[in-house]
């Protein structure tokens, strides 16, 4: 085949495929096409579950006695707390009512009381209900051993089926589908002597 000008047309194939330029091309493409096939084969030899802690944990008898007793001590303190409002709250509104007769020494004085009192009162909350406070503290106390025995049984069951990745769907990892098959939350119930019931 011609073309206008005169010379023979190359193929494309041969002039793509067989001049030693591309040889080097054709080379690293080889390559990046093998490293492609290979991971996309690892890819598909992964095993990859999924669990519902949050369901194993509600129904273990432990985990409810635990919430319980967390429940009763966070009311306790928040009744605490409440009372103690309350306190501040009388103490001001006396101030208050008391504010016109009181020297200015009194008057600070009993303002400085108030202002004790809620650094008090913030400082109670802080160690009670903040970072790492008491609510933490007993949370990890109560709670934690009954995670590890999850994870540990969670491991387990991994290693004894091969699963190479287990996400735990109540974590707020988003699986937006998912087989029944590749749920062994039911499993994991089993394996801490919990019925799975529907």
């Amino acid at each position: 085949m011609r073309t206008d000008n005169g010379t023979k047309e190359k193929n494309l194939f041969h002039y793509f495929f067989r001049t030693p330029k591309n040889d080097n091309f054709m080379k690293k493409l080889f390559l990046l096409l093998t490293m492609v096939i290979a991971f996309s084969a690892t890819m598909n030899a992964q095993r990859i579950v999924f669990v519902d802690t949050e369901r194993v944990l509600e129904s273990m008898p432990a985990y409810q006695e635990a919430q319980k007793e967390i429940d009763q001590i966070t009311q306790q303190w928040q009744e605490d707390i409440q009372r103690k409002y309350g306190e501040i709250d009388e103490m001001y509104r006396a101030y208050q009512a008391e504010e016109v007769l009181l020297t200015d020494e009194l008057r600070q004085q009993r303002q400085d009381q108030i202002i004790e009192k809620e650094k008090e009162l913030k400082e109670y909350q802080k160690k009670k209900f903040g970072y790492q406070g008491d609510l933490y503290k007993k949370r990890q106390e109560l709670v934690k051993p009954i995670q590890d025995q999850i994870y540990e049984t969670i491991s387990t069951m991994a290693k004894r089926k091969a699963y190479d990745i287990v996400l735990d769907k109540s974590s707020g990892v988003s699986i937006l589908f998912a087989s029944e098959e590749y749920n062994k939350t039911c499993e994991i119930m089993e394996g801490l002597g919990l019925s799975c019931e529907e």
